[in-house]
């Protein structure tokens, strides 16, 4: 089989340093235009293993993409995603791009004029907490966006997304997150923040950028992802990568 993957398509120009002020206060975390400019290198330094889960949620995608449906990747940030799998999937399937950052969706709009594609890709701003629609879908990414989705509507999210896909189409989500073993949770938090040491992150870095999201990005445990999934009428769930806090699951209708 020839191999048809495409490279993660990241910019990295701007390297994150939006933390790194000692004595600048710090508020709730938000993605505005200054975490914007910086995403694609604070998510490659942040997240372990980021380039290799994207590339087993896009050949994933591919094994479940069906012409003439649609593809929806929620909380799609800066388009990294469906740039990635814009060489991967069938020119048939559209690209349907969501966000509730419109500083998000403007760099990814840059993104995507620069890298010359030939495909539509329909890019909408969208509050999930206020609700939104989906149809005709076969394949739905959400990375590491559901941990960013205050819990009481959790829920009623995942019931728009397994509404609006087709028979058998499938979910892929990434998510951070907690045990309910307090001992492996501080030392899998630990070795976390270790590798972000090891990425460059000073103390102060990851210190501010931890309070910053301590009311705003409410992780779950695996077993609490896994029964939200199969409660809202998925059939088939299974964990496809773990990484200590990290995890990717794959649901199919």
């Amino acid at each position: 089989m020839a191999d048809n993957t495409r490279r993660l398509v990241l910019r990295t120009e701007h390297r994150d340093n939006v933390f790194a002020h000692e004595h600048e206060p710090v508020g709730d975390f938000t993605f505005n235009a200054t975490v914007a400019n910086v995403f694609d290198d604070m998510v490659s330094r942040s997240v372990p293993y980021y380039e290799e889960m994207q590339r087993m949620v896009c050949e994933l995608a591919q094994d479940f993409a069906q012409p003439k449906t649609n593809l929806y990747d929620i909380g799609c940030s800066t388009a990294t995603t469906l740039l990635t799998l814009d060489g991967m999937i069938d020119a048939d399937v559209n690209f349907i791009g969501i966000d509730n950052a419109p500083d998000m969706l403007r760099k990814a709009t840059q993104k995507i004029e620069a890298s010359g594609t030939n495909r539509t890709i329909d890019l909408q701003v969208t509050d999930l907490h206020r609700g939104f629609s989906m149809e005709n879908a076969s394949v739905v990414t959400m990375l590491l966006t559901l941990q960013f989705v205050r819990p009481l509507f959790r829920e009623r999210v995942m019931k728009t997304i397994h509404a609006g896909l087709n028979e058998n189409g499938c979910l892929l989500l990434l998510e951070k997150l907690t045990s309910e073993d307090t001992t492996f949770n501080r030392l899998f938090i630990q070795h976390y923040y270790d590798f972000k040491r090891r990425n460059g992150y000073s103390e102060i870095e990851i210190s501010k950028k931890r309070e910053a999201l301590e009311n705003v990005l409410i992780p779950y445990r695996l077993d609490e992802n896994v029964q939200l999934l199969k409660e809202v009428g998925f059939r088939s769930v299974e964990v496809f990568f773990r990484w200590y806090n990290f995890c990717g699951i794959v649901a199919v209708k």
